[in-house]
């Protein structure tokens, strides 16, 4: 069953999403302070298995300097590929060194980022939340910004970055923060227009926010939102973004990636999936993606 507004309404509708005066320079600030530490990259070679693919474990300095790990696959001997970049979802990590060869198979240098302290964690909605300059999501969006560096050092000069869920809201806000990516492709995203998802989503993540808020009665913590909301990285965002979503998805409000989609302002496309839920389009999705992006990054025909 639906478990938002209805189609109709979801075209109709516009988030309420206001940017703060100082989310840009905030942002400028935060990427210039992460700027200040060595990128220092690492690609250590891993032996697999896999006979088509070579695997390397990418270690670079995120926000802090602290070291952030990837998994970086591509075809056998290639060097120089456009890349692809992706987030996981919430609680998620970058899996092994075997999993998940889609993009590198398709002939694409494919990293594979892990957000810190995830893996299988709870809790990271609200870790820091009284104060932007503490909250988590931000060491996570200039680490994901910082993965887009480290890819290109590597010797990726066209980059496009990709996520399902939380990976999805990642991608948006790296979408706002890099000016030159190649393209977007954000699958059920998550972490966007919170007031909306706030009111009518009961299933977590977005409800650690609610219980907080619930057994805090005199918090708010929307100022401190305001800067890591989805809306307002799509509003900065000039890359071809390819968006999906399920009607029938019950962790993401379909029309909090609405939001999202509304406020996008470089060229988009959204799929709709009317009978899914979180998976949104899955594989078909992919297929989706693979097209725009080959048809993008490699110029050829989907």
């Amino acid at each position: 069953m639906l478990t938002d507004l209805d189609l109709e309404a979801l075209w109709r509708y516009r988030s309420t999403y206001s940017k703060p005066a100082d989310f840009d320079s905030f942002w400028d600030a935060t990427l210039a302070e992460a700027r200040s530490f060595a990128l220092d990259v690492e690609a250590v070679p891993v032996d697999t298995p896999l006979r088509t693919l070579d695997v390397h474990d990418v270690s670079f300095a995120g926000f802090g300097g602290d070291r952030i790990r990837a998994w970086l696959r591509t075809p056998r001997g290639a060097s120089g590929l456009p890349a692809v970049v992706q987030y996981h979802g919430y609680g998620g990590n970058r899996g092994s060194a075997v999993e998940n060869l889609t993009w590198a198979s398709a002939g694409f240098a494919h990293l594979q980022v892990e957000v810190r302290d995830q893996r299988g964690g709870t809790g990271f909605m609200t870790r820091g939340i009284a104060d932007p300059a503490t909250y988590f999501y931000r060491r996570v969006y200039v680490d994901a910004v910082r993965a887009v560096e480290a890819v290109r050092a590597l010797g990726s000069a066209d980059v496009a970055v990709i996520g399902n869920s939380q990976g999805g809201g990642v991608a948006l806000a790296v979408a706002g923060l890099v000016p030159d990516l190649a393209a977007v492709h954000a699958q059920a995203p998550f972490l966007c227009d919170f007031r909306r998802a706030l009111n009518v989503c009961g299933r977590p993540p977005f409800t650690e926010l609610t219980t907080y808020l619930a057994e805090n009665r005199r918090a708010d913590v929307f100022p401190a939102l305001s800067y890591f909301d989805g809306v307002g990285f799509a509003g900065r965002a000039m890359a071809p973004a390819w968006f999906s979503i399920g009607l029938m998805d019950d962790i993401v409000p379909p029309s909090t990636v609405f939001g999202a989609y509304h406020a996008y302002a470089g060229p988009k496309e959204i799929s709709v999936w009317q009978h899914s839920a979180h998976e949104a389009g899955g594989s078909d999705d992919l297929d989706i993606a693979l097209d725009a992006f080959r048809s993008r990054l490699f110029q050829e025909k989907p």
